[in-house]
């Protein structure tokens, strides 16, 4: 670390740990966590621009992991440099780790209480309404001209009617900015052949990977640790799209393919992850505890989550150096309406589980009028939703 470096994450770091564990303890949502982000980190402490929390949001999205885990690395690093994006993230990851590693011990002798129930009823509206203003706020910035309007417009298009993934439509995203920002038409051809790399690699290496070990089908207590740290190894090195496409591959590989867990039993942990807040990886931890106990849950948490410090603390000095080049604004310039159309439709896609009935529509309204007209934080509507959602289950339950 250099005597500059070590200045800014001396500086830093206090406000670092504190931001990222407060919004590890309480930020629910999968990807609406990252509208937390920008509400708390780039809308109220200005720790970077919105053209610059877009450009984090496009890397993000390119690269398989966790990517609400690494934003919050991308933010910690804008903030105190190198040290500060390991701080940011390991802050972010742990109280998500403790949290559901005591509801997995507490759940498989209490069950859910109805208090936790409605506490997540009241938190979903409320987390989707700061997801929907924070699309809009990012959107102003990143979508200014008529040629991003039209980007974003294709890039939502892709991700409801293609079989596209998320990382081959942002490098797409990226050659139109090159194309349309910058000129270079030979430049177009490279990114868009790399489109179909990113598409199709992560597929080939999880294919051609060998299994974890040989797990005969219905037993599922011979799996070690050292079984369980490389299987969430490869799921966090090789999966592109985030928590809800990890969960969709280790749902299939865990239980259809390893047998560690039962179906019912991998339905028990996805609601003790929707109980659990931070990223929505975090059921690897579930996992680890339901096939090796408390070593199994660090284990399969660590494992899950080490790609993306990896790749992100390796990818950031690099990106530091080249992204003020004309070639490299030109694609930003492309990539950041694409990430607005992705987000938009997941948007959608995540409004029903969080808008049941018409209470939850009223809430979702009244966060969003808050958050326009007041600066009021992310964090104290939650508590609010979450407290209002539980004094609703009890009215209704004593009706």
């Amino acid at each position: 670390m250099t005597s500059t470096e070590h200045g800014v994450f001396a500086r830093s770091w206090k406000d670092i740990a504190s931001a990222f564990l407060r919004l590890g303890a309480t930020s629910y949502g999968g990807p609406a966590i990252m509208g937390i982000m920008q509400a708390e980190l780039q809308e109220k402490r200005q720790w970077v621009s919105k053209e610059r929390f877009v450009e984090g949001l496009s890397l993000v999205n390119m690269l398989p992991g966790a990517t609400a885990t690494q934003l919050g690395i991308f933010l910690g690093y804008t903030r105190g440099g190198w040290w500060g994006g390991l701080l940011g993230g390991l802050c972010f990851v742990l109280p998500a780790f403790f949290v559901m590693l005591a509801l997995t011990i507490a759940y498989a002798s209490l069950g859910v209480t109805p208090i936790l129930r409605g506490a997540l009823y009241g938190l979903g509206p409320v987390v989707l309404g700061v997801f929907v203003v924070a699309v809009c706020r990012l959107g102003r910035s990143a979508v200014s001209t008529v040629s991003q309007a039209f980007i974003a417009v294709a890039a939502a298009a892709a991700a409801i009617g293609s079989p596209l993934g998320i990382a081959a439509i942002l490098v797409l995203s990226g050659g139109a900015g090159l194309l349309l920002f910058h000129s270079r038409r030979p430049g177009v051809i490279v990114v868009v052949a790399s489109a179909a790399v990113v598409a199709v690699l992560p597929v080939v290496l999880w294919s051609r990977s060998a299994p974890v070990s040989a797990i005969p089908r219905g037993v599922a207590d011979h799996a070690s640790l050292a079984d369980i740290g490389a299987y969430f190894f490869k799921v966090g090195a090789f999966t592109v799209g985030g928590g809800l496409t990890m969960i969709a591959f280790i749902q299939q590989q865990v239980v259809e393919q390893f047998h560690w867990l039962t179906p019912r039993e991998f339905i028990d942990g996805l609601a003790l992850g929707q109980f659990t807040p931070g990223p929505l990886l975090m059921v690897a931890a579930y996992v680890g505890y339901k096939v090796a106990g408390v070593a199994g849950a660090a284990v399969a948490a660590a494992a899950a989550f080490l790609p993306s410090f990896i790749l992100m603390l390796a990818v950031l000095p690099v990106l530091e150096r080249v992204r003020k080049l004309a070639w490299t604004r030109a694609v930003m310039k492309g990539m950041g309406p694409a990430v607005i159309g992705v987000l938009g439709v997941s948007l959608f896609g995540i409004a029903p589980h969080a808008l049941p009935d018409l209470f939850a529509v009223a809430m979702l309204v009244a966060t969003v009028i808050v958050l326009s007209v007041a600066r009021i934080g992310a964090v104290r509507l939650m508590i609010a939703g979450s407290a209002l959602g539980v004094l609703r289950s009890r009215v209704w339950t004593s009706v």
